[in-house]
């Protein structure tokens, strides 16, 4: 996969905005719980009130409070406090506060006159404490001192009927000194969020004797902070939606770049570099392969970058809200990934296998396709038939077996997650009856710690799709990465514009990549402007391979073929083959029209006088006029819905528009009837002149009347010269003449 990385470059500024919106996402996610947590704590538990530090306080509540703060910390009250009444306040100022504290309209209130959150929170620390001693002394004790106690309880020699906030006042600094240090010692065992929460119940008590709405304030709490949370869902929710929408661009330009790469490459491809991969399995690459490239590029965009995120973060949050659990987050994460890392060891040699498995069945079907009518000749579609059952029958197996082991992924995560929620509800509990933790933070850090596994959860979806998506992206970068064999040279030579087409042979030999034996050895002969070139041979005596070593289908091993006096090796692909009209063995035709066919070489530049000309030299007036609608008639793909033969004149037609100084025959008129031969050449020979053609064929009838004839035998030339002259001195030319016409025929 890491292969196709470098084929990310162009969406770079997608990808950067995708992984900044991924960040907004995953920090929105994050969010959450903690809001969840404080609605559960302050807004239910804690009736709306966020510390201990109350926003309004009565003149004698402050002077109790302040008994048991340093002089540091009554400094830090005295300067975040204002004390206020009805005289001091304007009228509208007056109505506002009495609205919300009636009990303002008969005595002096000191309202909370800081929104520095240090100065809270520091206030927090030291008031919660105090405020709970105030308290448990209106009570009869402190909290968590018991009044018998005489030992433990500072207040217990005080006068009886006494008012002990006196006492307190008008005693020495060093005693109040001394009882701060034994009622620091009683607060010890007390949890810092129990201190808190007591202290909150004493500031609600507070606030109702003054005439404040609690209700409201709770209410109003648990409003403010949901109205926070679906503003912050709704910003998950867009960046979400923004990231899907990126993310399936990106995805659906690279499979459209690797297509368009994939097929570029593949018309690069001599018949050397098609000899390595069939056409089923370039077909599988340029589709299959690509679409699976793409599923893991949506799901990684998405997904990948997303999960270590939110896992992080999840993991940051967790710890924060507490350590003592944190062990549970380990466990649920160690579970994930031995599974993760199990099922992967399992699956991903068989993905590998899956890949293969396809291409085989589209070789089978493909094939059987190609050859249905022989399959139907030979009536062996039963064979066929269980051939394709074989293949198709692996293929299953194989996915049956990957289904069912990622089947067990799912209910398997399910089982963990749920697992890890028990435990962290079992431990949750013993630490909220500890006073360590509330209701709100337990339910927070259940939520963070499924955002981790759901984090690791994504990672294991990514792993049923990256092995295939590995082994798919493998595939394609052979087929990108592979060295084409033929390429242009780097200091090409340029033809001359008045070239006639003089092609020379000099010593050239040739063996097939990987070969041991010389397929061709040691030719030599020139064609010249004007003249027709005609090579005959038995089967396998290397005619085509000759033919296809000049368009550079094939390089030679050794020697070289001269264009005008030019290596061909020197010259642009692009040019060479400029110069050449080529038809093959089997004419090919493409989907679309007749005209289309014929234009195919030359495109817009040949006139309808020019297309009108070459069909008729081709012979192919006759049955294209007799179409309902002539020259536009469509052609299916491959031509199917033509005869061989009209096929066949149709591919002569398309190298005849397009004038090249070089016509190439490969063995393309053994379609043809003898009198549609008889006419084509005698046409070609009239119309087509200053060309060097060449000609391939089985019968001597088609070649006759070449200037120079070269026949080939087991890949050596054993006879060059006019028919007559061949007759004469080669008698391997003689028996093929004899084999096809008598004595007296040969004669005349």
């Amino acid at each position: 996969m890491l292969k196709l990385f470098k084929e990310f470059k162009p969406f770079f500024i997608s990808i950067v905005i995708i992984i900044a919106l991924l960040f907004l996402q995953a920090s929105a996610e994050l969010a959450l719980p903690d809001y969840m947590s404080n609605i559960v704590n302050v807004g239910i538990q804690q009736n709306g009130i966020e510390n201990a530090v109350p926003e309004v306080m009565k003149v004698d509540t402050m002077e109790k409070v302040q008994i048991f703060l340093s002089q540091n910390e009554r400094n830090l009250v005295n300067n975040s406090y204002k004390l206020i009444n009805k005289d001091n306040l304007t009228e509208k100022e007056y109505e506002r506060y009495l609205k919300k504290y009636p009990a303002i309209e008969n005595e002096s209130l000191y309202i909370l006159n800081t929104d520095l959150k240090e100065d809270i929170e520091e206030m927090n620390s030291f008031l919660g404490k105090a405020l709970l001693i105030v308290a448990g002394i209106e009570d009869g004790a402190p909290q968590g001192v018991s009044a018998g106690n005489v030992e433990n309880n500072p207040f217990a020699n005080f006068p009886e009927g006494a008012d002990p906030f006196m006492v307190l006042k008008n005693a020495p600094k060093e005693q109040i000194a001394t009882l701060k240090v034994q009622i620091d010692e009683q607060f010890k065992g007390l949890p810092e969020t129990m201190i808190t929460q007591s202290a909150i119940s004493y500031i609600k008590n507070q606030y109702e004797d003054m005439g404040a709405d609690i209700k409201k304030t709770q209410s109003n709490y648990i409003f403010y902070i949901g109205g926070i949370m679906i503003l912050i869902s709704l910003v998950s929710m867009a960046a979400s939606i923004s990231v899907g929408f990126l993310s399936a661009r990106v995805s659906s330009g690279l499979g459209r770049n690797l297509r368009d790469k994939v097929f570029n490459k593949v018309t690069a491809f001599s018949n050397g570099e098609f000899d390595d991969f069939s056409t089923a399995s370039l077909i599988t690459r340029s589709t299959n392969d690509i679409q699976q490239v793409q599923m893991f590029t949506v799901m990684m965009l998405r997904m990948v970058f997303y999960a270590p995120i939110l896992g992080v973060g999840g993991v940051i949050r967790a710890l924060r809200t507490n350590t003592s659990m944190a062990w549970i987050v380990a466990v649920g994460v160690i579970a994930i990934l031995t599974l993760v890392m199990l099922l992967f060891a399992i699956v991903m040699p068989r993905f590998k296998k899956l890949q293969k498995l396809v291409d085989k069945v589209n070789l089978v079907m493909r094939e059987s396709l190609n050859g249905m009518l022989v399959i139907r000749a030979f009536n062996t579609q039963r064979f066929e038939k269980e051939k394709f059952d074989n293949a198709n029958k692996e293929l299953t197996k194989t996915n049956l077996f990957v289904s069912r082991i990622m089947t067990m992924m799912m209910p398997t995560m399910m089982l963990i997650m749920n697992s890890i929620t028990l435990l962290i509800i079992w431990v949750g509990a013993h630490e909220i009856d500890k006073g360590s933790i509330q209701v709100g933070d337990m339910m927070a850090f259940m939520q963070y710690t499924m955002q981790i596994i759901m984090s690791f959860l994504m990672i294991s979806m990514i792993s049923i799709i990256l092995p295939r998506a590995s082994v798919s992206a493998g595939r394609i970068s052979e087929v990108l990465d592979k060295e084409l064999t033929i390429e242009d040279p780097i200091a090409p030579r340029e033809l001359k514009e008045n070239a006639k087409g003089l092609l020379e042979f000099k010593n050239v030999s040739f063996r097939y990549p990987g070969a041991e034996e010389y397929v061709l050895e040691n030719i030599s002969f020139t064609a010249k402007p004007g003249e027709t070139t005609a090579f005959i041979g038995s089967t396998g005596s290397g005619k085509s391979t000759l033919i296809n070593l000049i368009p550079r289908f094939y390089d030679v091993t050794e020697g070289e073929i001269l264009l005008e006096g030019i290596d061909i090796r020197d010259i642009r692909l692009h040019d060479l083959r400029e110069k050449i009209g080529y038809v093959p063995q089997k004419g090919v035709l493409f989907t679309g029209t007749i005209e289309s066919n014929i234009r195919y070489g030359k495109n817009a530049d040949a006139s309808d006088d020019d297309v009108l000309k070459v069909i008729k030299i081709a012979q192919a007036k006759e049955f294209i006029d007799e179409k309902e609608h002539g020259i536009l008639s469509e052609i299916a793909q491959g031509g199917t819905n033509v005869s061989g033969g009209q096929r066949q004149r149709l591919s002569i037609a398309r190298a005849l528009a397009k004038k090249p100084e070089v016509l190439i025959f490969d063995d393309s008129f053994s379609a043809l009837d003898f009198k549609t031969d008889a006419a084509l050449r005698k046409a070609i020979s009239k119309e087509i002149k200053d060309r060097t053609v060449l000609i391939v064929a089985q019968r001597i009838s088609t070649i006759m009347n070449a200037e120079n004839i070269i026949v080939l035998d087991e890949g050596k030339i054993v006879g060059m010269g006019t028919h007559k002259e061949l007759l004469k001195s080669c008698n391997v030319y003689k028996q093929i003449a004899l084999s096809q016409l008598s004595e007296e025929e040969l004669a005349i």
